[in-house]
C-alpha cells in the first residue's frame, strides 16, 4: 500500500535567470505546487521547487517542463553553471523519514521513469537517469559520451539539449559569494573560491567555485544536511577568504530547507547566513495546505 500522507518535493532547474517573462510563464504552469522560486542572472538558472502529493507533483513538473522546452534556446544560452539543458534537473524527493528502500522511495523512483519516458517520447528530449544507477556529477561529465540516453533521442535535442531526471533525498544548495579586491590579479578570487570550495568537498557536501562579474562564488550542495551544517559551509568560506583579504559579500539559500537545519543555526545568525522562519519546506508545505478564507 502506498505510504499515507507522504509528500514529495520536485526542484526542477532550468537554464533561464534573465528573462523574467519568461520565468514567470514557466513557474506559473506549476500552479497551486509551486513552494519556492529562485532565479539568478549570472548563473542563467532558475530553481522551482513543487511540493504535495505525488501525483500532482508529477503533473505539475510535467507542465513546467513543457513550457520550459519551449520557450528556452540553448543555442544562444551563456551562464556560469554547469548545464545540459533547457530543463537541466529534474529530482523527485520523498519528503519525511522515507527509508531509502521504503515504499515512498520506490514511488519516486517510479514517478522519476514515468517523467523520463514522457519528456523523451512527448517533448523529444533525451533523458539520463540518476539515483541507484549514477549521480548527477557522473551525467554531467559522461552524457553522450561513455553515457546513452537511457529515454528519448540518442542526440540533444536541437534547441533543449538534455535532461537529467533523478531520486535523491532532501538536500540544500546554498551559495557563499566572495568580492573580488582592487590591486588582484583576476583570476586571484576565482582561484580561492575553488580551493575553498574543493577544501568543503566530501561525501556530505559537493560544491564548484564559479566566476562572477564581481568577484566568485562558492557554490555547495548540501546531499546529506544531517552530516554537514550550513554554519560549517558559511564560516569556512568567511575565514578562508579573510585570511587571503578577500571580503564575503554575502550568503544565498537556493530554494528551501529542512526546518531541522534551520533550527540547527542559532536563530541570531539567521539574517547574515539568508535563513529564515519563512524559508523552510515544511513552512511552505502547510501554507499551501492552508484553507483559503472565502469570505
Amino acid at each position: 500500500m502506498p505510504a499515507r500522507g507522504t509528500s514529495f518535493e520536485c526542484v526542477v532547474n532550468i537554464s533561464e535567470g534573465r528573462d523574467r517573462s519568461v520565468i514567470d510563464a514557466i513557474a506559473s504552469a506549476g500552479g497551486e505546487h509551486l513552494l519556492d522560486r529562485h532565479s539568478d542572472a549570472e548563473h542563467h538558472r532558475s530553481v522551482l521547487t513543487l511540493g504535495g502529493p505525488l501525483d500532482t507533483v508529477e503533473a505539475a513538473a510535467r507542465a513546467v517542463a513543457a513550457v520550459a522546452v519551449a520557450a528556452i534556446d540553448m543555442r544562444t544560452h551563456v551562464g556560469v553553471h554547469p548545464r545540459r539543458g533547457a530543463v537541466d534537473v529534474v529530482p523527485f524527493v520523498p519528503l519525511g523519514a522515507a527509508a531509502p528502500d521504503g515504499d515512498a522511495w520506490c514511488r519516486a523512483l517510479q514517478a522519476r521513469d514515468r517523467f523520463a519516458e514522457w519528456a523523451g517520447s512527448e517533448l523529444g528530449v533525451p533523458c539520463f537517469l540518476y539515483g541507484p544507477e549514477r549521480t548527477l556529477p557522473d551525467i554531467r561529465r559522461h552524457a553522450f559520451s561513455s553515457l546513452t540516453p537511457d529515454s528519448g533521442p540518442p542526440a540533444p535535442h536541437p534547441t533543449a539539449g538534455a535532461t537529467a531526471v533523478g531520486v535523491r533525498p532532501v538536500l540544500v544548495a546554498y551559495n557563499v559569494w566572495i568580492a573580488d579586491r582592487s590591486g588582484g590579479a583576476p583570476d586571484d578570487v576565482l582561484s580561492l573560491a575553488r580551493a575553498l570550495a574543493a577544501g568543503l568537498r566530501g561525501p556530505s557536501i559537493r560544491s564548484l567555485g564559479l566566476p562572477l562579474a564581481s568577484g566568485a562564488q562558492v557554490s555547495c550542495n548540501l546531499i546529506d544536511p544531517s552530516g554537514a551544517s550550513i554554519t560549517q559551509v558559511y564560516d569556512t568560506v568567511v575565514a578562508g577568504a579573510r585570511a587571503r583579504g578577500y571580503p564575503v559579500v554575502r550568503a544565498e539559500l537556493v530554494g528551501l530547507v529542512p526546518e531541522a537545519t534551520l533550527r540547527a543555526v542559532p536563530r541570531p545568525r539567521w539574517s547574515e547566513m539568508d535563513l529564515g522562519e519563512d524559508r523552510t519546506i515544511e513552512g511552505r508545505m502547510l501554507e499551501r495546505a492552508a484553507p483559503t478564507d472565502g469570505g
